[in-house]
């Protein structure tokens, strides 16, 4: 049998001044790669308007379970592109579905200079 290797795209090198994660910074975004924002919910709501705009923020995927679509929704639509999924948070729910649509959705926003 024929040895198949994959090959993957090198990920790009973490700032020199990044700051050393912390558990109280779980409650806000953080910048995982250049570009690439990584946070709970409540990094986008109302309240963090500033915070989003001043890191430039353009792209924003809200996941949440069906049952939460009333009071977890987009804030801004009219400032920032959304990509809703509605994902149950159980272990037999098969999140893979939602991998081609997100990566074309982050990809987009990354080669279109968003974040």
């Amino acid at each position: 049998m024929e040895d198949v290797k994959l090959e993957f795209p090198s990920l790009p090198q973490c700032k020199d001044d990044a700051e050393e994660w912390t558990y109280p910074m779980r409650r806000e975004m953080q910048e995982v790669l250049p570009g690439l924002f990584l946070g709970p919910y409540s990094s986008a709501m109302k309240s963090k308007l500033p915070i989003l705009q001043k890191h430039g923020i353009t792209h924003i995927i809200c996941i949440r379970q069906n049952i939460e679509a009333n009071f977890i929704k987009p804030n801004f639509q009219q400032l920032f592109r959304y990509l809703v999924l509605d994902i149950a948070d159980n272990p037999v729910e098969n999140i893979i579905r939602f991998f081609p649509m997100t990566k074309e959705f982050i990809d987009g926003s990354l080669q279109n200079g968003g974040k």
